[in-house]
């Protein structure tokens, strides 16, 4: 084989061995065996003349010479995808994959019906939707972008604030006629709360006035989850009081089903973010999910620009 003469398909492999320091997980996630994968990183190998790939029983990792190669190679792909979506554009379908990585509960109530709508849009555009609360390497896994509810400082993705999510307390008028509606914050102390496991400071509810003052209550939890739509149900079922994402709940409070309290006083609300990987932000219909997803998403109950 010449030594120029480097298939794409063998580079590809090796680039995602590369990111996920397994045979067997590029294996599954390709949809190949894995002595297929060994045989693609063997062959590039022997085409390189240099050993690209250090192998034990339980990792891969790169040889220096293999993290230079990397590195060109991830951008070598970038300039081949984004070549052939210029070849595509020129009589305009878009088309591929993409992979995006979202909260999960964010996910299955907005952003599965925002995916179907740009997919009627481009009909030739395929989506992998992963739903989770869990943070993710976004390179390791194949991803994207991802949308997150939380600060980030990831230096190395790009970052595009897509504004706040802001909260409210609410509850259901089965629990508010048995066990009264709070007409000031400090009325709140003795109900019972429902309140998210996995976000710090829940214990204690933040408030800040129509006149700007600042009320901090005890927030007592009857019942307790590491899941949005956990939330939405224990309120709606009359569990008590929780302080929810509008647009988690916003269908709800519109058909009566829930009652906003304290309307007129403020939750801290929660940064919403966009992270891109850099190398696939180029790429065109990376681009244009990027932009309606953000134009979109700002319509949202409750996504707010920043504070």
């Amino acid at each position: 084989m010449d030594k120029s003469d480097v298939s794409t398909v063998n580079m590809r492999s090796f680039v995602r061995v590369a990111e996920r320091g397994s045979l067997s997980a590029v294996a599954r996630e390709l949809g190949i065996g894995q002595s297929t994968v060994s045989r693609h990183l063997q062959e590039l190998e022997d085409t390189i003349g240099v050993p690209l790939l250090s192998r034990t029983t339980r990792r891969v990792t790169l040889t220096d010479e293999g993290s230079r190669y990397y590195a060109n190679c991830v951008q070598i792909l970038r300039l081949i995808e984004q070549a052939g979506d210029e070849a595509r554009g020129a009589r305009g379908a878009a088309s591929g994959t993409i992979r995006i990585s979202c909260t999960a509960a964010f996910g299955i109530l907005h952003i599965t019906r925002l995916v179907f709508a740009f997919q009627d849009r481009y009909p030739d555009i395929a989506i992998d939707l992963n739903l989770t609360d869990e943070r993710i390497d976004l390179v390791r896994e194949g991803v994207d972008i991802a949308l997150r509810l939380a600060p980030l400082t990831d230096s190395s993705l790009k970052l595009r604030s897509l504004g706040h999510s802001h909260r409210l307390l609410v509850a259901s008028p089965d629990y508010l006629a048995k066990r009264g509606t709070p007409r000031a914050p400090q009325e709140l102390i003795g109900h019972d709360g429902i309140r998210m496991t996995n976000v710090a400071g829940s214990e204690l509810l933040v408030l800040m006035g129509p006149d700007g003052a600042r009320h901090e209550v005890p927030f007592r939890s009857c019942f307790r989850t590491n899941h949005g739509l956990g939330i939405r149900e224990a309120v709606l079922a009359g569990r008590g009081i929780g302080a929810s994402h509008a647009w988690l709940v916003d269908d709800l409070i519109a058909t009566g089903r829930l009652t906003v309290i304290l309307p007129d006083h403020r939750l801290s609300s929660t940064p919403l973010n966009m992270l891109i990987v850099p190398e696939r932000a180029g790429i065109a219909r990376v681009r244009l999910l990027i932009d309606y997803l953000a134009e979109e998403i700002a319509r949202l109950p409750g996504i707010r620009p920043e504070p």
